[in-house]
């Protein structure tokens, strides 16, 4: 490199100049730090950005960290989590950390696995979606690692943070809805082997569903598919041919909803004129015209956002826990 290059690589220095500020107030913006004002943030990135800084990954593991993120999906065949992983990158990018993406395919010993290998990589946080660890081994961790799960609702947990968005509270919208239009054979369409996990999604929305119907006098009728990856054709199938077939379901998730209403519609059936459907999660497909699902809507991109926000601050030193609901949204559409 020749001397002149030399001189004008860009150090934290210069962005510091040329933002009017001290070194420590860019350090400040860069970890994400608490007390660090909008204005102050707005004018070091732009200093950032003109002069095109890249911190150095080394500098930054010389001082204890890695300035790397580790984030561990359920699965990537969930149209839903793309968005809260763009809430997580939101944050990130800014912070300059980089993104380091595991999948724990629903199996607890895979996620373990998954998580020690970051550790052991020297992760400055994690972030884990959907997880199905159990809340005493997610403690284990914790006391090694910042961490922050989102969809997984453990709200007595102290190592570390939960955001959710409000499960039962947007089954009592989804079943509300259904009883509005005159509906009263309503089920609750969930998955096998949940009893074990009441900290998970589809549990807690089925606590939700029975406080709805209970409250409107009405019996409560829970139909179970497969843990989601096993074959379920059949039991799809089996369901919508039964002569005591639901007038109305709510579905768990968009994951079996869909195929629920394709196989409602390849049969014969007139939706919602014979079966109502009302899925969670309102994924990009629940949106198309062919589909046209009416489903609850959890805002990925703010929970992803909000994980962020929190593993930072778990990060910078914050030691106590934070258990965020945000509040979901039905989004009629017209499967009910």
């Amino acid at each position: 490199m020749a001397d002149g290059d030399t001189e004008t690589r860009v150090t934290i220095r210069t962005v510091a100049a040329d933002a009017g500020v001290s070194v420590a107030a860019v350090s400040k913006v860069m970890r994400n730090a608490y007390g660090v004002s909008d204005a102050l943030r707005l004018k070091v990135e732009a200093s950032i950005e003109r002069l095109g800084y890249r911190p150095s990954v080394a500098a930054r593991g010389m001082r204890g960290r890695t300035f790397t993120l580790g984030v561990l999906l359920v699965g990537i065949d969930n149209p839903f989590l793309p968005g809260i992983y763009q809430g997580i990158e939101s944050v990130t990018e800014s912070a300059g950390y980089k993104i380091m993406v595991g999948v724990g395919a629903a199996r607890a010993r895979t996620e373990v696995s998954l998580i020690e290998q970051m550790i052991d990589n020297r992760m400055d946080g994690l972030i884990l979606v959907a997880s199905q660890i159990a809340g005493e081994t997610l403690e284990h961790f914790a006391r090694q690692i910042p961490i922050v799960v989102v969809g997984h609702h453990e709200p007595a947990a102290q190592g570390y943070d939960t955001i959710n968005n409000d499960d039962q509270m947007g089954a009592r919208l989804a079943v509300q809805a259904l009883i509005d239009r005159g509906y009263q054979d309503i089920a609750y369409l969930t998955q096998t082997d949940q009893d074990d996990h009441l900290a998970d999604v589809a549990p807690q929305r089925e606590i939700g569903y029975r406080t709805a119907i209970l409250a409107a006098n009405l019996a409560p009728r829970i139909l179970a598919l497969p843990q989601h990856g096993a074959p379920r054709d059949h039991q799809i199938h089996q369901m919508l041919t039964a002569p005591d077939r639901p007038r109305a379901i709510f579905c768990w998730s968009d994951l079996d909803a869909i195929p629920l209403l394709s196989e409602a519609l390849r049969l014969g059936l007139r939706v919602p004129e014979d079966l109502a459907l009302i899925g969670y999660d309102n994924s990009p497909m629940a949106g198309l015209a062919m589909i046209n699902l009416t489903s609850v809507d959890q805002d990925g991109p703010r929970l992803g956002k909000l994980a962020a926000e929190a593993v930072f601050t778990r990060m910078n030193g914050r030691r106590v826990a934070e258990h965020i609901l945000i509040e979901p949204t039905l989004i009629p559409r017209g499967s009910f």
